[in-house]
């Protein structure tokens, strides 16, 4: 299922990529830790926004629904599951 903040979370995983890149030539650069350190905090950092976005988004649309029989019941056991990636 498609959203329309997957573009946005798209972006955000893009430049994580590109941060984890620069970190792979970094070290076969044998450049500083203090760089490589914040080059790897940027990766977590940008990793991080994009999992909350998803699940935020998801939250929001997905769980949102709960008209169906049942739909409570199964929107809780679904927020359980992701609270765990939180």
């Amino acid at each position: 299922m498609k959203h329309t903040s997957h573009p946005e979370i798209i972006t955000r995983l893009k430049r994580a990529h590109g941060h984890l890149a620069a970190v792979l030539s970094m070290l076969e650069e044998g450049r500083a830790c203090v760089e490589l350190a914040q080059q790897l905090h940027a990766v977590e950092s940008a990793i991080s926004n994009a999992k909350r976005e998803l699940i935020h988004d998801h939250i929001e649309h997905c769980l949102d629904d709960t008209s169906e029989a049942g739909g409570s019941r199964n929107a809780l056991k679904e927020l359980k599951q992701l609270a765990k990636y939180l």
